[in-house]
């Protein structure tokens, strides 16, 4: 059994014991969210595609870490003007653990 999610506006492919990171979640540690935006539902050969979402459908997971990305290093330089400038971003994350998909 596997669902696909919207959450941060992206999509992923999740099934139940699936660790993986998303876009920040502003949630405790430890504590159980419910994904509700799910587009597709597939139960072995019983797929389900929603018109864009599958009604009453909706994803438990669990809430491991909050944490920050590496670090994405940006340089910027025009030939000949001496300019260059240097820049650096980290992206906030949220890990999560799919505990169960229920419609």
């Amino acid at each position: 059994m596997y669902a696909v999610v919207k959450t941060g506006g992206k999509q992923y492919r999740v099934t139940p014991g699936l660790k993986f990171k998303v876009e920040q979640i502003p949630a405790d540690i430890g504590s159980e969210i419910v994904l509700d935006q799910v587009l597709m539902l597939a139960d072995g050969d019983n797929v389900t595609v929603g018109a864009p979402l599958v009604s009453g459908a909706s994803v438990t997971a669990k809430v491991l870490s909050q944490g920050r990305g590496k670090k994405v290093t940006i340089f910027k330089m025009r030939r000949r003007k001496h300019y260059q400038k240097h820049q650096g971003h980290r992206q906030n994350y949220t890990e999560l653990e799919i505990q169960s998909i229920g419609k």
